[in-house]
């Protein structure tokens, strides 16, 4: 048998490791920084780049995509040529990769906070970045399909399918959700319109969660657990099912994330149904790695890299038990829009990625740099410190989200509701934001002792860049028997479409009826196109990140419908909405029926100082919106690219929708000078009012009594 001499590239992984550390450290910092701007509105610091609603995506990309993504990328590289008994396929695409994925991160830090985005939960990164980000996608792809090509290991271990799954539907879901009609170089519309635009949002956004933050650390779970627990899987079979049956359930769950929305109840049905069966597989990988601990709980007491594992694999089982529970509709009722999904979130991503990353970090450095950890005690208090961030950051989010439900739908014996006033639910919840915040505040300074502790056992070590190996050449034989999907694992190009078909089945099936069945959707003949200057102002709601705050979405309770104004949100009057902005938060009021509920000169002051208007609220002013003026030379190419997919504005308008524009800028600057506030009409702040006035006005709304 020949023995083949080559080496793993341990380069790469350093550098991933260096980016996940960097961007780990800065992703939580910025939240922390948003987290203590809900309790003081001042650390917006005054600036436009600084606003919750521009940097709440930013720390949002900046967690997922560039400390996680980092992570996962240095993990994969990492144990892949170890499972494959190879290199990667090709260091120039490792190389491409690595700078191509950290050149997006900087894109995204710079456009983000200018308000350059979609507003596209997890997507809110404009068309330019999306094709870079589809076309490094690539890259990595071929990467590690060439790797497992080129293999001296003929089996494919559970963590190398996790590992595709990753890749093939992260793909589908980035292209499918990234269609967009660009208008300039950093603006465009999403292709899609309101319920279904929500529907491949939330289809993109409920599984970006499950092939980004999820199947890939399965993956990495599978492979670093049994390693740093020196014990091998406790069961292939159920790692079989956990694997097939989580790929195939959790494509199916994203409608969860509209539940009494507007989206077709039958699309709603199947998301519960899917997103309860998901326990199932969920928790079978979860049993699977814990019960790999069997034999080792004795050193789980010493070892700080399994304690960091134990408590990620468990807030793993964590989070998949609450998602589904939260996808029952009586349950997700109360808790949708408050911040019991926040604390939901948080027990993922601070305990499950986090968790894992730190714990994959210690073993991995010392290995790589052939040395010891320079401080296991310091190790042990990162974990303890870590573990109590979490609780103290998850407790009162469970809390204000309890309590902000039951304030929102409580009514008193007279049959009117207890707290008319939205703001009363904030203020009461204040207290909650702030224990969230020294929550994180010790997450973070639990990170900032591993990265003390990790470059400290670097400097005592010495980096082997590229490590010898050895293994026998791949025999091409065919091996009759055995157990059918140990047959499966040595095709790797059939194992990758039988992957593709089984995440497709669910899309396709709750999209097509939902865009080819025209009654899924039905129109409102009074409900039209915005007109040029709400269109402005729309974009600028857009810029300034409002839909982070305010949803646009009534549910039909009466809770809802008598504060809301009187009337739950249709499908049909979303039709020319791109994209959709119904929200996923409330830490503000709903504003679909906000037309015509205050004068102009309200929304005036509001924008200027909320305090004016709302004392005692957390929203920001908006000083800039008074000097900045509308940029009427965009106004034709906004009309175009919304005339191309869908919206009926008539062929030439755009070459008289300025005179339109301004007719209306004038009317409500005429309004606002009546009440002693002059301002010109190219005003941002008057598109904005103009957009704001319009909100649930397409319909005829007959205000609900207070009964």
């Amino acid at each position: 048998m020949e023995i083949q001499q080559f080496k793993y590239d341990n380069k790469i992984v350093k550098y991933f490791i260096i980016a996940t550390v960097i961007f780990g450290l800065v992703g939580m910092l910025v939240g922390l920084l948003i987290a203590t701007q809900l309790f003081l509105p001042e650390l917006n610091l005054g600036l436009q780049y600084t606003t919750f609603g521009r940097i709440r995506p930013l720390h949002t990309n900046a967690v997922i995509f560039a400390f996680v993504g980092n992570a996962m990328f240095a993990g994969v590289y990492y144990s892949m040529q170890r499972l494959l008994k190879t290199r990667m396929f090709s260091d120039m695409l490792s190389w491409i990769h690595f700078w191509g994925w950290q050149l997006i991160i900087v894109a995204a830090a710079i456009t983000l906070p200018l308000g350059i985005t979609t507003s596209k939960e997890y997507a809110e990164l404009e068309w330019p970045i999306d094709i870079a980000i589809t076309l490094i996608w690539v890259v990595f792809g071929i990467n590690m399909i060439g790797t497992i090509l080129k293999r001296r290991e003929r089996h494919m271990y559970v963590a190398i399918w996790f590992y595709i799954a990753t890749f093939v539907t992260v793909a589908v879901l980035h292209v499918v959700n990234s269609f967009e009609m660009p208008v300039t170089l950093f603006k465009s519309y999403s292709w899609y319109a309101g319920v279904q635009d929500a529907l491949v949002q939330w289809w993109y956004g409920h599984n970006a969660v499950a092939f980004f933050l999820t199947t890939p650390f399965l993956g990495l779970m599978y492979y670093f657990l049994p390693k740093a627990a020196n014990r091998p899987v406790y069961s292939y079979k159920l790692s079989i099912i956990h694997f097939w049956s989580l790929i195939f359930i959790y494509i199916w769950a994203g409608p969860h994330h509209l539940l009494y929305t507007s989206l077709p109840n039958w699309a709603q049905s199947l998301g519960v149904v899917f997103s309860v069966m998901l326990i199932a597989p969920s928790w079978g990988g979860m049993l699977n790695g814990l019960l790999t601990l069997r034999g080792a709980w004795d050193r789980v007491r010493e070892d700080p890299v399994l304690k960091f594992m134990v408590v990620a694999v468990t807030a793993y089982g964590m989070s998949t038990l609450e998602g589904p529970l939260l996808s029952i509709k009586n349950v997700n009722a109360i808790a949708h829009f408050t911040d019991w999904i926040i604390a939901h979130v948080h027990i993922g991503g601070l305990g499950w990625n986090g968790f894992l990353i730190f714990g994959i970090l210690y073993w991995l450095i010392p290995r790589m740099w052939g040395t010891k950890l320079w401080s296991t005690k310091l190790a042990n208090v990162h974990f303890w410190l870590g573990t109590l961030g979490i609780i103290v950051y998850a407790l009162p989010m469970y809390a204000a989200g309890v309590t902000q439900s039951l304030m929102w739908k409580d009514f008193n014996a007279e049959g009117f509701l207890e707290y008319p006033n939205f703001l009363e639910t904030v203020t009461q919840i204040i207290p909650m934001y702030m224990m969230r915040a020294i929550g994180g505040l010790l997450y973070l300074v639990g990170a900032i002792m591993m990265t003390y502790n990790l470059v400290k056992t670097a400097k005592q070590g010495s980096f082997m860049a590229n490590e010898d190996a050895e293994a026998p050449a791949l025999e091409k034989k065919n091996i009759i028997g055995g157990y059918w999907h140990n047959r499966l694992e040595r095709k790797p190009v059939f194992f990758t479409v039988l992957v593709l078909v089984a995440i497709l089945i669910g899309g396709i099936v709750e999209m097509v009826p939902t865009f080819l069945i025209k009654s899924n959707v039905p129109t409102i003949a009074s409900v039209e196109p915005y007109t040029p200057l709400e269109l402005h102002g729309r974009d600028l709601y857009i810029r300034e990140g409002c839909v982070s705050c305010h949803s646009q979405m009534v549910r039909p309770f009466r809770s809802e419908t008598v504060r809301y104004n009187g009337e739950y949100s249709k499908a049909g009057e979303f039709v020319y909405d791109h994209p959709f902005l119904w929200g996923s938060k409330r830490t503000g009021p709903d504003l679909h029926r906000i037309g015509g509920k205050y004068n102009h000169a309200w929304h005036y002051q509001h924008m200027l100082d909320p305090t004016i208007t709302s004392p005692g609220s957390i929203m920001p002013p908006y000083p800039w919106l008074y000097t900045q003026t509308i940029n009427l030379d965009k106004t034709a190419g906004k009309i175009n690219a919304l005339r191309k997919v869908g919206v009926p504005y008539e062929r030439g308008y755009e070459t008289t929708a300025n005179e339109d524009l301004m007719q209306q800028a004038r009317e409500i600057a005429s309004g606002l000078s009546a009440d002693g506030f002059d301002t010109p009409p190219e005003a941002e702040i008057v598109a904005m009012i103009a957009y704001l006035q319009r909100l649930g006005t397409d319909i005829k709304v007959s205000p609900t009594a207070q009964r």
